[in-house]
């Protein structure tokens, strides 16, 4: 006994130009215009002079503390040193909110100066509560208690953790004005 024959289907041609296709995504370098290794030079120039302006508020924080704990042997605030550091990282805060909008966000320009800078001092009180909190889960989850726990965990971990928030909590939120180029055409 031999089985009926099964038509065989034959794959139909699309008739389907090239408009009816869904839209590629296209690079952003094809959309504004500038080349790949131009946007790198530029993020890494961003990213440098985060860190440069993170290092002089570092230094303004540790300077202004020092000053202001140990000038002379004992400074004016050697018996409290906890509104010497608040002193201190609200005047490292002032420097660096500076030094991030003139130069590393230079290039982007906004309207309202006031709500900038107040979403500067929250993104910065959020960082703090971000190296704190390696801190303590060093301390008091982890039960390490060493002066090279302390400073690894609340340091240098800590800081990593809390520039990179601050670096992208700031690019998103706080410096998000018109390039200043855009303006000006």
């Amino acid at each position: 006994m031999s089985s009926p024959e099964q038509p065989v289907s034959v794959p139909e041609r699309s008739t389907r130009s090239a408009q009816d296709e869904p839209a590629r995504p296209v690079p952003e370098s094809a959309v504004t215009g500038e080349p790949l290794t131009a946007k790198v030079a530029g993020a890494l120039r961003k990213g440098a002079a985060f860190l440069v302006v993170g290092a002089i508020g570092f230094l303004v924080d540790a300077g202004t503390y020092n000053a202001l704990v140990f000038w002379g042997g004992e400074g004016v605030l050697y018996h409290s040193p906890l509104p010497a550091k608040i002193i201190a990282i609200a005047v490292a805060t002032v420097v660096t909110y500076f030094g991030n909008k003139w130069w590393t966000f230079g290039h982007q320009q906004t309207d309202n100066p006031a709500r900038e800078y107040l979403l500067y001092a929250v993104f910065n009180v959020i960082a703090i509560g971000l190296q704190l909190g390696c801190l303590g889960f060093s301390r008091y989850v982890l039960d390490l208690s060493s002066p090279l726990s302390d400073n690894i965990s609340g340091t240098l971990v800590g800081q990593i953790v809390a520039v990179v928030f601050r670096y992208w909590a700031y690019d998103k939120f706080v410096f998000t004005g018109e390039p200043a180029n855009k303006q000006q055409q």
